[in-house]
């Protein structure tokens, strides 16, 4: 599942504390802000990608192979996230940012990339979609907070895009779990069957269904998280519109 995390590239000072927390250095900023910068460019490398093929073809069946090769590498470029966090020039949590983007990775090659009977599902466009519309904002947010501009639009697009797009990823997710399904059952792929020198069996069937499942308690926690964020970040400022 792949939520959008909704920390920032900075950590705010806590309520009632003189202490300010120390943001990343220098260099570290900087390396941060080309990271963001790069990944933004790549998204819309993506996104560019989606409109042209569609306008040529006057379809949106099998868009996904006009971005198949940038989407596997900025997506992939993603695990770079994790490094972040677990060096401390991002103030996340490892865990949750290793879940948010693993679970991306994971759909892009163990699924997507490794059953191409999928590829040309309805599906891998609206993840695509989603993915594609949720980081383009979400790099330029991380960019302009490190560059300490940030847009009140692209602020507010942060916290408020993902009321459709998270849903709209997810089901995208879903449905192509389920439509690799049959293929990873006919094929066996990824599957290790006793008997075998290791006395490990794996059936990676049961770990797609398993996967599948594990949305049901995992999407309403997460989507309603971001909702009380979006109402703290956001509002105090929609407060004050209404009592102008």
């Amino acid at each position: 599942m792949s939520a959008p995390a909704m920390g920032t590239t900075k950590t705010a000072p806590n309520d009632g504390s003189h202490k300010k927390k120390k943001g990343p250095g220098t260099l570290a900023t900087a390396y941060l802000v080309i990271y963001n910068v790069v990944m933004t460019a790549g998204w819309l490398v993506i996104a560019v990608g989606l409109v042209r093929a569609y306008l040529a073809r006057g379809s949106y069946h099998g868009l996904y192979y006009s971005i198949e090769k940038p989407l596997k590498f900025f997506q992939t470029g993603a695990l770079l996230e994790i490094l972040h966090c677990a060096v401390g020039i991002v103030p996340s949590s490892v865990v949750l940012t290793g879940f948010q983007v693993m679970s991306r990775v994971f759909l892009t090659w163990a699924v997507t990339h490794s059953v191409r009977e999928v590829q040309s599902e309805d599906s891998v466009l609206l993840f695509v979609v989603a993915w594609t519309i949720t980081e383009i904002i979400r790099y330029s947010f991380y960019t302009f907070s490190l560059l300490n501009h940030l847009p009140y639009l692209i602020k507010w697009a942060r916290y408020t895009f993902f009321i459709v797009l998270y849903p709209m990823g997810v089901t995208g997710e879903l449905l192509t779990i389920y439509a690799a399904l049959p293929y990873v059952q006919k094929t066996g792929l990824y599957s290790v069957t006793l008997p075998n020198k290791y006395n490990f069996s794996f059936d990676y069937y049961t770990f797609l269904i398993l996967t599948m499942v594990s949305y049901i308690p995992l999407f309403p926690q997460l989507y309603f998280h971001m909702l009380r964020q979006r109402k703290k970040v956001l509002g105090h400022v929609e407060e004050y519109t209404k009592v102008e």
